[in-house]
């Protein structure tokens, strides 16, 4: 599929954006502005008491890419997504998905380690593409997210490729063909090393600097202690 990217290069990453982007009339990428007619969102309708169920799926915080963002489904809709947190804590904005380019979104601000946004395949806001953005509560269900560090990401995927730091994409985890390949194109998580571990060990950072792949094996990643900051999941196929 052409989600899925090779080692070699981020092209087949972003090749499905810019496909996305000819059919909605944007361009999208992993991760502000553009006609501000795009942002105005449909008329919201009476906010109802989210279900017991709703509640359980927020105490979960669980995503699982493709599926669910907790009670946020493939086919939740801006009004469904008023009726599940209330009118209040949404906001509507232009989000950034990467080089100067913006699509419509949704702020769900839940507080800052519970909030996450939802990026919508068109202005209509009728169903989502991806959500992004998210506080360090959200958890796929073998427990990855913002913070992870890379010990517990080669417990749970074994060896792994990611992409070198210091640009647009850098320390992007490539899951192909590691034990969460069924995630592959539907998960995009990104690792960083703390500024002050990057000045501690200078050299090692800048050996694997770069729109280069290396090993999380490369024995210059181990001092630099790089943790998970940013995660994107996508709720639909592209071009669907």
């Amino acid at each position: 599929m052409l989600r899925k990217f090779a080692h070699s290069s981020l092209l087949p990453v972003l090749l499905p954006v810019l496909l996305i982007s000819a059919a909605c009339g944007g361009t999208k990428a992993f991760d502000q502005a553009a006609d501000p007619s795009a942002s105005e969102a449909a008329p919201a309708e009476t906010v109802v008491v989210a279900p017991d169920s709703t509640q359980n799926d927020l105490q979960e915080m669980v995503v699982v890419p493709g599926e669910r963002v907790g009670p946020v489904t493939p086919t939740t809709s801006r009004t469904e997504l008023a009726q599940l947190f209330g009118e209040d804590q949404l906001k509507d904005e232009e989000i950034n998905v990467g080089e100067g380019f913006t699509e419509p979104g949704t702020v769900v601000d839940l507080g800052e380690d519970r909030r996450f946004t939802v990026v919508w395949t068109d202005t209509t806001r009728s169903k989502p593409l991806m959500a992004k953005d998210f506080g360090s509560a959200w958890k796929t269900p073998e427990g990855l997210g913002l913070g992870t560090s890379m010990a517990e990401l080669k417990q749970e995927l074994g060896d792994f490729d990611l992409y070198g730091f210091g640009w647009d994409y850098g320390g992007s985890i490539v899951l192909e063909d590691t034990a969460l390949d069924q995630y592959h194109g539907d998960l995009f998580l990104r690792v960083r090393p703390s500024q002050a571990a990057i000045e501690q060990h200078r050299e090692a950072y800048e050996a694997v600097v770069g729109d280069a792949v290396f090993e999380s094996a490369d024995p210059h990643m181990e001092p630099l202690e790089p943790v998970v900051y940013d995660m994107t999941v996508y709720l639909n196929p592209l071009g669907s």
